[in-house]
C-alpha cells in the first residue's frame, strides 16, 4: 500500500484522470468485477482499461485477484480512507491558515 505521508502526489495523479475515478466510482459498490464489466460502457479498450486499472494498483487503490481465468478488481478501503485521512488534514491546515489571514485582514485599520 503506497503510504500519503511519503508520496500523497503519486495517488492523487492516479486519480486525476477522469477514466480513473469512472473506474474508481464503479469499483465502489465493493464489488469484484473483470476488466469486461468495467469497461461497458467505457469508449475505450480492454486492454486501455487494464493499463488503467495497473495504474490505480501501483497505488494501492485496487487489488487483483484471479479466479480461475478471469481476472477480477475490487476497491481498496484502506487506501481510500489514508486517502480521507489525508485530504482532512489539508483542509484543517488550509482552515488554520484561512482564519489567521481573516483575523489580520480585520484587525487592521
Amino acid at each position: 500500500m503506497l503510504n500519503l505521508e511519503e508520496s500523497p502526489a503519486r495517488l492523487f495523479a492516479a486519480l486525476g484522470d477522469a477514466t480513473r475515478l469512472g473506474l474508481i466510482k464503479r469499483l465502489s459498490n465493493g464489488a469484484e468485477q473483470s476488466i469486461a464489466q468495467l469497461g461497458e460502457e467505457l469508449p475505450i479498450s480492454r486492454q486501455a482499461v487494464a493499463k488503467h486499472l495497473d495504474v490505480l494498483q501501483s497505488v494501492g487503490l485496487v487489488r487483483r485477484t484471479r479466479r480461475g481465468r478471469e481476472v477480477l478488481f475490487v476497491l481498496e478501503p484502506k487506501t481510500v480512507a489514508q486517502a480521507r485521512r489525508w485530504l482532512t488534514q489539508v483542509s484543517a491546515q488550509w482552515d488554520d491558515a484561512l482564519g489567521r489571514l481573516k483575523m489580520f485582514v480585520e484587525s487592521q485599520p
